[in-house]
């Protein structure tokens, strides 16, 4: 098992510890709950160093970033990052990933820490293109500021003027007094806020200078747990639960960051897929009888036929009612459509509503 470098900052303020995609990882502080409402309210701390980070250099850079992910990276600026997704060549998906521009001819791709290895020769094994790979998975720390009182607990820690950092865009500069770390707006729980890469020996005294920061904003750590469901109420996908292997993107919602105007792994079966329409679909759905959906649970029409399966579930936090993602059969897709959760044996009445769950 794996630690980060805050592993021993984590237990000694009482965090519950988990093994996770090889890591010994905080899942929660003082309870999911709170945590969860910390970062729609205020700001909360993630310590997500188990994300893998690779570092692509050379001319033809580009060339084999467009060959291995669904979206169109051509249209990547310096400075500015994009969702994307490693299709596989049976019509799944190899990992979900941002790409960052960080200078002409050098991107930062990060992915799924359950997946470094896996990603790596993956995407290694498209490299006849003489491109410099380098996994420094190892040396960086990632930390997640989030909440809508992210920026302004974070501006004294540098002259970067952060409220004027867009959506899914960064800047590299001072942050605590450390040079050269990334200071991305992308987050993974819809309240907005700050991703920080920095080195592994830099981030114990960026977590003290956050945290003293944000004291007087009541700033807090929060573990995995809150982060699941934070995602959850966003719609976000987790890789290994809404999409794997064996998920297509289109299936998934993911036609957005699947780009035809290039050709890329399996981008003439997906366009084909595309065309003749996909089969079942991954929706958003609440219950509207009591009980929690969970992962893998079977999901049935009135009848009792089995129309697909939950992929992620919980009680939501923020709204106060049981929610879940699945794949379906797309008749039964729509806004709206009657579904039922078998939950201990017994079908519980849902239905299919808009992601994301959560609207600010």
């Amino acid at each position: 098992m794996k630690n980060t470098a805050l592993t021993h900052i984590h237990e000694s303020l009482g965090a519950k510890m988990v093994p996770f995609a090889g890591y010994n990882m905080p899942v929660q502080y003082e309870g999911v709950n709170a945590e969860h409402e910390i970062v729609r309210t205020g700001v909360g701390v993630f310590d997500v160093s188990h994300m893998g980070e690779f570092l692509l250099t050379g001319e033809n850079a580009l060339a084999l970033i467009q060959k291995v992910t669904s979206n169109d990276a051509s249209t990547l600026e310096i400075g500015k990052a994009q969702y994307s997704c490693l299709p596989n060549k049976d019509g799944g998906i190899v990992d979900d990933l941002i790409v960052y521009k960080m200078k002409e001819n050098q991107y930062l791709l990060v992915v799924n820490a359950s997946n470094i290895e896996k990603d790596w020769n993956w995407i290694s094994s498209f490299n006849d293109l003489g491109v410099e790979m380098k996994d420094l998975s190892d040396d960086y720390s990632l930390l997640a500021i989030q909440g809508p009182k992210a920026v302004e607990a974070m501006q004294s820690l540098t002259s970067i003027n952060l409220s004027e950092i867009k959506y899914y865009h960064f800047e590299v500069g001072n942050f605590a007094g450390i040079d050269d770390v990334i200071i991305s707006a992308t987050g993974y729980t819809g309240s907005g806020g700050f991703e920080i890469y920095c080195k592994n020996e830099e981030v114990e005294h960026v977590w003290n200078q956050v945290f003293e920061a944000g004291k007087s904003f009541g700033i807090k750590p929060v573990g995995l747990a809150a982060r699941d469901t934070l995602r959850l109420e966003m719609g976000f996908c987790l890789y290994g639960n809404d999409i794997n292997d064996t998920t297509s993107p289109l299936e998934a919602g993911l036609g957005w960051i699947t780009k035809f105007t290039k050709e890329f792994t399996n981008s003439e079966n997906l366009k084909k897929q595309k065309e003749a329409g996909v089969s079942r679909k991954l929706v958003g759905f609440e219950l509207t009888e009591r009980g929690i959906p969970r992962h893998d649970y079977e999901i049935v029409d009135a009848n009792g036929t089995n129309i697909g399966i939950v992929t992620s579930g919980t009680m939501a936090p923020s709204l106060g009612k049981a929610i879940g993602m699945g794949y379906v059969t797309t008749e039964f897709s729509t806004v709206d459509s009657e579904i039922f959760i078998v939950i201990r044996d017994k079908k519980i009445a849902a239905k299919v509503v808009k992601m994301p769950f959560y609207k600010k």
